[in-house]
């Protein structure tokens, strides 16, 4: 993945004279396995998962096999809906439900379910059907056209959005943190007791920055007290809540 620069007139020019560009393979996560990244332009792949989910540590498996592709930046999210079948998710968080259902809504879906992959915030797949998923991500990465350009500064504290075209309905900057990387979980209680579920690039938050409205912004990034934690900045419409770019910090 190539890294990416541009030119911010004015003050934000100046704020960005030390930035350096981003690329889309998560830091912590394994090297790809191909000789050249299939995209460009990285492609969102968003899993929406549960620990006491008894279909779900197949589809980590497929998302933890998408993270090897520098050209995607998968992400996943505990969600605590099933929590009543006998064991509280060790990573879930209120949050990440509202954003599955953020999507439902978008998406006019009849309701939320795990293990579902969302990709780029256009369109979702259910986790369990892999090579569904992976066409899937190969249609949408062909899609962007001239998406806004993300900067981080060399302080990594903000990060630039460069000028383009905005979403009816306006956009939102997001600030996704995450640990890079695998963990594994040993459940103890529910339909997944007793196995050792993994998950790759577990969301720990999320943050909105702010708006973008086509104009060029310099925005302030979340502070984190554990130097491990990765940040993927997004730029997603607020009605359809379609990805239109993102990089990683």
């Amino acid at each position: 993945m190539e890294s990416k620069g541009f030119i911010i007139a004015g003050a934000i020019a100046l704020g960005l004279a030390g930035a350096v560009g981003s690329t889309a393979q998560p830091a912590g996560a394994r090297p790809a396995h191909r000789d050249a990244p299939l995209h460009r332009e990285p492609v969102v792949v968003e899993l929406f998962t549960a620990q006491g989910c008894t279909g779900c540590p197949a589809a980590n498996q497929v998302v933890e096999t998408l993270s090897d592709d520098p050209g995607i930046i998968a992400l996943t999210y505990a969600v605590d809906y099933w929590d009543y079948l006998g064991w509280p998710d060790t990573f879930a968080r209120p949050e990440f439900a509202r954003r599955q259902r953020d999507y439902q809504a978008a998406m006019q879906l009849r309701n939320i379910y795990t293990p579902q992959i969302v990709i780029d915030g256009r369109r979702q797949v259910s986790g369990a059907e892999g090579e569904a998923v992976q066409t899937a991500v190969e249609e949408e990465a062909a899609r962007r056209v001239f998406p806004p350009q993300i900067q981080f500064r060399a302080g990594d504290d903000a990060v630039g959005i460069g000028s383009g075209r905005a979403p009816a309905g306006g956009a939102d900057v997001w600030a996704v943190t995450y640990r890079p990387g695998l963990q594994t979980v040993a459940v103890a209680g529910g339909d997944n007791r007793g196995r050792s579920v993994r998950h790759i690039n577990v969301v720990e938050g999320l943050t909105r920055l702010g708006e973008w409205t086509g104009r060029p912004i310099l925005l302030d990034l979340p502070e984190s007290a554990n130097p491990e934690t990765g940040v993927v900045v997004m730029v997603q419409g607020r009605d359809d809540r379609r990805i239109l770019t993102a990089a990683l910090r």
